[in-house]
């Protein structure tokens, strides 16, 4: 039952939390408008949803303890205690609409935009699952 309850809601856990930290990217670059030679950063939404939604489907290890990541090559960091954050090669950097003489990259039209966009949508995403739940919950009261 468990199972089925955490399968319904995986797909809006995964994309609350490539938004979040897609809103912490557009934050530091807003805080970093003024920063000599700092690159504006973002992640394609879309690939790195992906991303995630395939590595959830990749399923656990009978084996392995919940929370604990498998490692798959021995080159690979130790994912124990990690926090489930993007990796460095889902990060990119802005391309340059107007080049600054300072070398910042960081246009704050597009970050501002960008920042509300990415909000609104985080919303749209807590308010689906919570009609989510709030079905669930009729379900298993009867009401």
């Amino acid at each position: 039952m468990i199972n089925k309850l955490d399968a319904a809601l995986s797909f809006h856990q995964t994309a609350l939390r490539v938004r979040n930290q897609r809103q912490e990217l557009l934050a530091s670059n807003i805080a970093n408008a003024d920063t000599p030679q700092y690159k504006a950063r973002d992640i394609d939404f879309k690939a790195t949803m992906q991303s995630a939604l395939q590595q959830s489907a990749g399923g656990k290890s009978a084996q392995q303890p919940a929370g604990l990541l498998q490692q798959t090559n021995s080159g690979h960091m130790n994912a124990a205690g990690g926090n489930g954050n993007l990796g460095s090669s889902d990060v990119l950097f802005r391309s340059v609409l107007q080049g600054s003489v300072d070398g910042n990259t960081v246009d704050m039209d597009v970050e501002r935009n960008a920042y509300v966009d990415n909000g609104i949508r985080y919303e749209a995403s807590l308010t689906m699952m919570s009609g989510q739940i709030k079905k669930m919950l009729s379900a298993i009261t009867g009401q």
